[in-house]
């Protein structure tokens, strides 16, 4: 039978017939493309995801309808894993999923990543980063209010919901307590960014990390004064954000050069914020065409105006700066990354 791509490139470039019953029958069809989010309904990925399906088709031959299907757990991990070792790699599926993977991929943080970044389809993504910030942000009746009481000896633990191993929620909450003395209690098993959200109402944790833009998106009350919302402390920003001007930095933070490298690792695949991918071998003039699709939507100005309605950030990446992030933190020296890897797997580095 042929390939499902090959199937919508005869059809449209020669006009062939369409498929048979027997090949709709076989798999999705040619003229659609399946893109899996690896996480919830509403929260960040799945809005840049959406957006994304939305617009992308009418860059690729065909116009195909793109078609949003979730797919959370254990913070992408499930997803990654799909579009790595299950989906076909004929073009017809794409995926996104949480960037902090790249690093566990990397590592090896865990026997649940079974991908490896560097063999992915790299599209790109639209968001580098570049104006957003990760936010510890707390209830205002925490118990905990700024990084100073959060890293009091002897004081109370601000209990912080969490996703999974992989899921910046967990990984980087782990990060912060080890490289900053913060005295942070981890609840992980929430299965996405809604659910977190919800928890934070009703009470059950006292805090959670998010970015700027997911809470202009999804809770823009929380940024307004009144809220009594207490934002502990910033990360993925090297400098101050210019909202938050009298909220400190991770970097500020580290107690030590150990803990402020450890800070600017896991701060590097944010510079992928929201990565788009397709499996690994691809081939290689289907993933032009994808790659080409993914730039060219990045500038088109419905997409951009849908975007800035959603208040979401479009700085966008291409497929070569997201495999140079890759190779740069491939590139970080045994022991620290040894490090990283045993803080992850164990919470603790022992």
């Amino acid at each position: 039978m042929r390939p499902r791509w090959e199937a919508l490139l005869v059809g449209v470039l020669l006009a062939m017939p369409a498929a048979t019953h027997a090949q709709a029958e076989a798999g999705p069809s040619a003229r659609q493309i399946e893109l899996i989010v690896g996480s919830g309904a509403g929260g960040g990925y799945d809005l840049y995801g959406r957006l994304l399906a939305r617009h992308m088709g009418e860059y690729l031959p065909g116009h195909p309808a793109i078609v949003v299907q979730n797919m959370p757990g254990a913070g992408g991990l499930r997803a990654a894993n799909y579009l790595y070792n299950v989906a076909p790699k004929d073009g017809t599926v794409l995926g996104t999923f949480a960037h902090d993977l790249v690093l566990l991929g990397l590592t090896r943080s865990g026997a649940g990543a079974q991908f490896n970044p560097r063999k992915f389809t790299w599209l790109g993504s639209p968001s580098s980063f570049a104006d957003d910030a990760y936010l510890l942000i707390a209830r205002p009746d925490s118990p905990v209010r700024n990084a100073e009481a959060a890293r009091a000896p002897g004081g109370p633990s601000l209990l912080v919901g969490a996703s999974a191993q992989g899921a910046g929620t967990n990984d980087i909450a782990i990060v912060l307590r080890d490289a900053l003395g913060l005295n942070l209690k981890i609840i992980p098993g929430y299965p996405d960014s809604n659910a977190m959200f919800l928890a934070m109402d009703r009470g059950e944790i006292d805090a959670r990390l998010t970015a700027i833009s997911v809470l202009h998106s999804t809770r823009p009350e929380w940024l307004m004064p009144q809220s009594g919302m207490h934002v502990i402390l910033q990360f993925a920003h090297a400098a101050r954000h210019p909202d938050f001007p009298a909220v400190p930095t991770a970097r500020e933070l580290a107690r030590d050069d150990r803990g402020r490298r450890l800070i600017e690792l896991m701060e590097l695949p944010y510079r992928l914020d929201r990565p788009f991918v397709a499996p690994p071998n691809i081939p290689r003039e289907r993933a032009q065409v994808l790659r080409q699709a993914f730039r060219a939507v990045q500038s088109d100005a419905r997409y951009r105006d849908e975007a800035a309605r959603l208040e979401l950030d479009l700085s966008p990446v291409d497929a070569e700066a997201i495999e140079q992030a890759i190779a740069q933190i491939d590139a970080v020296p045994p022991d620290t990354l040894d490090y990283i890897r045993k803080l992850l797997t164990n919470g603790n580095a022992q």
